[in-house]
C-alpha cells in the first residue's frame, strides 16, 4: 500500500469507521466451564457505496466484505439504504493501525490502544 491510500484510507476511516478494543468476559467454550477473559479487537468501516469498501478491502489485502440488509426488520424505514462493510481483528488490525496511524486524527488513540496491545513500549 502506498502513502497516499493509506492517507486516504485513515481519512475514510477517521469519518466512517470503528475501532473496537474491549476485554470482555467469556463463557461459550463447552471445555471451559468458568467465564474467561478475551480480548475483542477489530477495525471496522460501514457505508453505502460497494465500490469503496470493496477498493479498501483490496488494497489493503485483509479482512471480510459483507452486505447489511437495512429493510428486514417491521421497524426499518423505507428510506434506509443497505450498508457495505469492511472489517478486519486482531493481527489484521494492528498491521491496518499501524498504516494508518500517522494519517489518523478522530480515531488515533484507539488505533494507538491496538498497537501497544501487541507491541508494547518498554
Amino acid at each position: 500500500m502506498n502513502v497516499s491510500d493509506a492517507a486516504y484510507i485513515a481519512g475514510l476511516f477517521d469519518g466512517e469507521g470503528h475501532v473496537q478494543y474491549k476485554q470482555y468476559l467469556d463463557g461459550k467454550r463447552k471445555d471451559r466451564p468458568k467465564r474467561y477473559k478475551v480480548w475483542r479487537i477489530s477495525l471496522e468501516m460501514s457505508m453505502t457505496d460497494e465500490d469503496v469498501i470493496r477498493w479498501v478491502h483490496e488494497v489493503t489485502g485483509v479482512g471480510t466484505v459483507r452486505l447489511n440488509v437495512k429493510n428486514k426488520s417491521p421497524s426499518s424505514k423505507p428510506h434506509w439504504k443497505d450498508q457495505w462493510r469492511w472489517r478486519c481483528s486482531h493481527r489484521d488490525a494492528l498491521k491496518i493501525a499501524k498504516l494508518m496511524w500517522p494519517y489518523a486524527i478522530v480515531k488515533l488513540h484507539k488505533l494507538e490502544q491496538i498497537i501497544d496491545h501487541y507491541e508494547p513500549r518498554a
